[in-house]
C-alpha cells in the first residue's frame, strides 16, 4: 500500500516518478485535492487499484472527517484497509461518485479554516466590546468547543440546537437576527461554492 500525501501541485511528477515500481498494482491512496481518479490511472497506470480521499488538518488530533471515493480496480479488501487507516485518524465516508470528494473538499476539507475565522471574528469582536484578548481567545475556544460536542453528542439537528438557546427577545435572538439580516446563510453558501469550482478547476489543471 502506497499513500500519497502530497500537495496537488507535485503530483503528477511523483506520480510518474513511482510508475516503474508500482507492476504489481498496491493499493494506492491520494489524499490531494482535485486530482482525478483519471488523472492518477493515467500517471500510475491503468487498473491501479485507487483510493481518492479528502481529508482535514484536525486529523492531526485523531479528530478528522475524510471523505473516500474507490476505483474500480480497488477489491473489498483494499476497501477496508483504506478505510481502516483514515479511521484512524477520525471519521471516514465512502462516496459512490467521484465528484462528491470535490463537495467533500468544500464542506469538511476547507471546512476547519472556515471554523476558524469565525472564531476570529468572534475574538476581535470580544475584544472591540472591552475584553483582554487572552479572556476573548479562552472563551472563543471553549464556547467552539462546547457547541461541537454538544452537537455531536445531542440527537437534535443544528437548528433545533440553536432554537434552545436563542430565547425570544433576548440577547442571543438579537445577534441570530443580525446574522441572518446580512445574509450569513448565503456566504457560507457562496464560500462552499467557490471552493467547490476551485477544487474542479484544479483536477483540470491537473490534468
Amino acid at each position: 500500500m502506497i499513500v500519497l500525501a502530497v500537495k496537488p501541485q507535485i503530483m503528477k511528477p511523483v506520480s510518474t516518478d513511482l510508475a516503474a515500481s508500482l507492476g504489481h498494482k498496491p493499493l494506492v491512496i491520494s489524499i490531494a485535492a482535485g486530482i482525478t481518479i483519471a488523472s492518477l490511472e493515467s500517471w500510475l497506470g491503468k487498473d491501479m487499484p485507487l483510493v481518492r480521499c479528502m481529508p482535514n488538518t484536525p486529523a492531526l488530533l485523531q479528530k478528522g472527517a475524510t471523505g473516500l471515493y474507490a476505483s474500480n480496480a480497488v477489491n473489498d479488501q483494499q476497501r477496508s484497509r483504506a478505510e481502516a487507516i483514515i479511521s484512524a485518524v477520525g471519521t471516514a465516508s465512502w462516496f459512490n461518485n467521484e465528484e462528491d470528494i470535490d463537495r467533500v473538499t468544500a464542506l469538511s476539507g476547507s471546512g476547519p479554516a472556515y471554523f476558524f475565522l469565525v472564531m476570529e471574528a468572534m475574538e476581535n469582536a470580544g475584544v472591540k466590546l472591552g475584553l483582554e484578548r487572552d479572556t476573548a481567545r479562552q472563551l472563543t475556544i471553549q464556547t467552539a468547543l462546547g457547541a461541537s460536542a454538544m452537537a455531536a453528542q445531542e440527537a437534535a439537528e443544528p437548528a433545533e440546537l440553536r432554537a434552545r438557546v436563542t430565547s425570544p427577545g433576548g440577547t442571543t435572538e438579537a445577534a441570530i437576527k443580525s446574522f441572518i439580516n446580512n445574509d450569513l446563510p448565503g456566504l457560507f453558501e457562496q464560500a462552499m461554492e467557490a471552493a467547490f469550482e476551485r477544487s474542479v478547476e484544479m483536477a483540470r489543471e491537473a490534468q
